[in-house]
């Protein structure tokens, strides 16, 4: 398919975008064909074709079906959506999706436990700023990079996870009640998977060498771990072994402080009928 690339250094969404383009041309369709074909709507799908949106993975499986064309459209929206997320975070998301232990604290629901619709409450900001469509739309490409990175869960074999969360993760509701009953549910349902440990560090735990900051410890399949340390406007990626041990220390001193995960599932339950009461 060398037609679909006339030049060098043309963004990755760019590339998925042309390559939208040459499929439909190809399949002699319009776009108004095409949006009645799928159900997509004509202007959405114009957007994706110039690179000025990008799209669900859902949608690029959807079109790679309707066009014939294997899984070519994820494979291009993956590199895509790389590009939406920040550079600092690019290394720990490349070592992040070939892990095989995860162990994490998190003072917030964690990106990887996320629902769609909490992740896009969160990302959009609460201050209740006037939205633009400009940003708007950015809005919507960090929702789809982030429930992008949902796919390692399903990933075989998949990555051992233990998530401690701060009781405060869990105190703080979005707006929105279902919204927040429906991301309570959604971490019961992932406490319910075989390769997913989740557990609540209680306020009572008391102060602790985690508290300033969110914490992922990453294990491949060989090699010596690392971690990543992200607090508010910073993050850092160190393979460094005296570091790397220390940061393990104080999660080992975290998890021996945390409810257990029939104790922490518990607490959740009671969160989500307080929600819906």
């Amino acid at each position: 398919m060398s037609e679909l690339v006339d030049g060098e250094g043309q963004s990755a969404r760019a590339t998925l975008g042309r390559t939208l383009l040459f499929l439909r041309e190809k399949a002699g369709k319009t776009l108004a064909q095409l949006a009645a074909d799928t159900s997509y709507d004509k202007s959405y799908l114009n957007r994706l074709e110039k690179g000025e949106r990008l799209s669900k993975r859902a949608v690029m499986e959807d079109l790679d079906v309707y066009y014939g064309s294997g899984d070519l459209l994820v494979r291009l929206w993956r590199d895509a959506r790389k590009e939406v997320i920040k550079d600092k975070y690019k290394a720990f998301m490349e070592l992040e999706a070939t892990a095989r232990v995860m162990w994490m604290f998190q003072l917030r629901v964690p990106g990887l436990l996320q629902t769609e619709d909490y992740a896009r409450t969160v990302l959009s900001g609460l201050s209740g700023a006037q939205t633009t469509a400009g940003n708007s739309d950015e809005v919507e490409e960090q929702v789809a990079a982030r429930m992008g990175r949902q796919e390692l869960l399903n990933r075989e074999p998949a990555p051992s996870i233990r998530a401690i969360l701060d009781e405060g993760a869990l105190r703080r509701r979005v707006p929105d009640a279902k919204v927040w009953a429906d991301q309570l549910s959604h971490l019961l349902e992932a406490a319910e998977q075989p390769t997913v440990v989740l557990q609540v560090l209680p306020y009572a735990a008391g102060v602790h060498d985690l508290m300033s900051s969110d914490l992922m410890l990453l294990w491949q399949r060989v090699g010596d771990p690392v971690a990543y340390v992200e607090g508010n406007g910073f993050g850092e990626l160190t393979e460094d072994p005296d570091r790397v041990l220390s940061f393990r220390l104080s999660y080992d001193l975290v998890r021996d402080a945390a409810l257990t995960p029939v104790e922490s599932t518990a607490f959740i339950k009671r969160l989500l009928e307080e929600c819906r009461s």
